[in-house]
Parts: structure tokens; sequence; C-alpha cells
């Protein structure tokens, strides 16, 4: 698991426009590895949703009506 100064610094290394600054003065080829790992930390935001719901709403009643605690 990733550790959370780490994801820390990465959110912070986007907030201050570092990524974009850096990004800039990239040659084409880094520019592309930016963009590879914008698009994994999105893939895993999406991801990190999707779990942070089914755990905030597995045992409650608004789980229990959309069927989140079904036994399947």
């Amino acid at each position: 698991m990733i550790e959370e100064a780490r994801l820390d610094a990465m959110i912070e290394y986007m907030r201050s426009g570092q990524l974009e600054e850096d990004f800039k003065y990239s040659a084409p080829d880094r520019r592309g590895e930016i963009l590879d790992i914008l698009e994994k930390l999105m893939d895993a935001a999406e991801i990190a949703n999707e779990v942070a719901t089914r755990l905030i709403f597995k045992d409650s009643y608004l789980g229990t009506l959309t069927g989140m605690n079904a036994d399947t």
C-alpha cells in the first residue's frame, strides 16, 4: 500500500503547479510518462471512491435499500 506521506507529496506536487512546470519543459517522451501517471492516478481515485462507498454503506440502511448488503 502507498505510504500516506508519498501520497501527500504527490498531491502537493500537483497542487503547487510544479508538475505543470515540469511538463512544460519536458521532452515529448517524458510528457507522455507524466500523462500516463496522471491517468493512473485518476483510475486509482475512481476505484478508491467505489471502495469507500462500499465500506461506508455496506451495513447501513441505504446499503440495504440499494442491494449492497445482499448476500451473494
